[in-house]
């Protein structure tokens, strides 16, 4: 075929193999040059070695995704992070009724904080909580850190509910919780889609998912008070 046939033949294999083949078909095509062959076959074959020893990238992401915790099997099972960076268990809400909002700061919305503290003034403790989750996906309306966050909702609605690190509510990324909270096939229940800030689910003290609700659903609406009361 020639020298200029055989690299145009052996530049067609290399673009159609993958790495290690690759370096297996430069082995062979050196062992046919005499000069290259003195000085690059034995470097190459260290590579070639070393490359067969290395797991590949799909292992090592398989291996990643082996030693992750596993997925929770129901609401209790949650493992979360709150805004001062401790873990929050949602084992500590059995027997509890729950409202979950996911909140930002610079929303026309964001003066539902003031509802969701009243709310959980009158009827948080042993029976009921809130838990927010903060979060930038709309309009990057939560722009700010942790800090920042815990800062703005003390200072300007005296939150106390408990808060939880910044998350993604749908996407790509979504957050497990909210996977949960939106998949019946996961709840049990319903589908459901975050449409804007301050949409709100409810759970019921054993962790079952209860209902959903858009932005413009006032935290005091009377469907909510009874669930939060237990009527």
């Amino acid at each position: 075929m020639g020298e200029t046939g055989d690299l145009l033949a052996f530049e067609i294999l290399i673009n159609k193999a993958g790495p290690i083949m690759n370096l297996t078909l430069l082995y062979l095509f050196l062992q046919q040059n005499a000069i290259m062959k003195k000085f690059l076959l034995p470097l190459l074959s260290l590579v070639l070695i070393s490359a067969c020893n290395s797991p590949a990238e799909s292992e090592t992401k398989s291996q990643k995704l082996a030693l992750a915790e596993p997925a929770a099997s129901s609401f209790h099972d949650f493992v979360v992070t709150d805004l001062n960076g401790e873990k929050f268990a949602f084992s500590s809400l059995e027997g509890k009724r729950v409202l979950i909002v996911n909140t930002a700061s610079k929303c026309g919305f964001t003066p539902q904080y003031e509802g969701l503290q009243e709310l959980y003034e009158k009827f948080g403790g042993e029976n009921f909580t809130i838990i927010g989750f903060p979060c930038n996906q709309f309009m990057n309306q939560e722009p700010g850190d942790n800090e920042e966050i815990a800062s703005f909702c003390k200072k300007n609605y005296g939150v106390s509910f408990p808060m939880m690190d910044k998350i993604n509510v749908k996407g790509d990324e979504q957050h497990p919780v909210y996977k949960w909270l939106c998949e019946e096939e996961l709840n049990g229940k319903d589908d459901a889609r975050v449409s804007w800030n301050f949409n709100k689910f409810l759970v019921d003290a054993e962790g079952n998912w209860v209902a959903h609700y858009g932005s413009r659903t006032e935290p005091m609406d009377e469907e909510i008070v009874a669930f939060a009361s237990g009527k």
